[in-house]
């Protein structure tokens, strides 16, 4: 997000050169608003391994943000397994639309993105645990909900 600049409300002149004033308003509630960095930024000095070695990546690759941008949409109920009634249903009127993912991984981030969505930071500790337990790690996790909680306030706000 740019600064926003305000001129002053008065410039002077000084040896023939006008000179104008700006102040910064950017607040600290802007700069924690802006989306998370999406990599760990390796200090000039230390060599890559090191870097990795001790800090866990906290980026998520482009197929994972699209999944936590498709579950934007999802419901809560579709973290839920389908009752007996509504495949009773599904084959009377035909199945609807399944929003589970193949991939074991991908569908412990989706269901962590839905809770996100939903809920926010308040997601069920079990729900934390499955998502660790997939591969994930607490770095990604806290990219992903500042992601998605600029995208909430953004949302508000329009």
């Amino acid at each position: 997000m740019a600064p926003t600049m305000i001129a002053a409300p008065c410039a002077r002149t000084c040896q023939g050169v006008t000179v104008m004033a700006y102040i910064d308003f950017t607040s600290a509630h802007d700069q924690l608003l802006a989306p998370a960095p999406r990599h760990d930024p390796v200090p000039a000095g230390a060599p890559a391994s090191a870097s990795s070695a001790s800090e866990p990546a906290s980026h998520l690759s482009a197929l994972e943000w699209s999944v936590v941008a498709i579950a934007r949409d999802d419901r809560l109920s579709s973290l839920r397994a389908p009752s007996r009634l509504s495949v009773a249903m599904g084959g009377l009127f035909g199945s609807r639309h399944n929003p589970r993912l193949a991939d074991p991984q991908l569908e412990a981030l989706r269901r962590m993105a839905v809770l996100s969505w939903h809920h926010g930071y308040t997601v069920p500790t079990s729900a934390l645990t499955a998502f660790t337990d997939a591969g994930y790690t607490m770095a990604q996790y806290e990219t992903m909900l500042a992601s998605i909680a600029a995208a909430r306030v953004a949302r508000k706000q329009a």
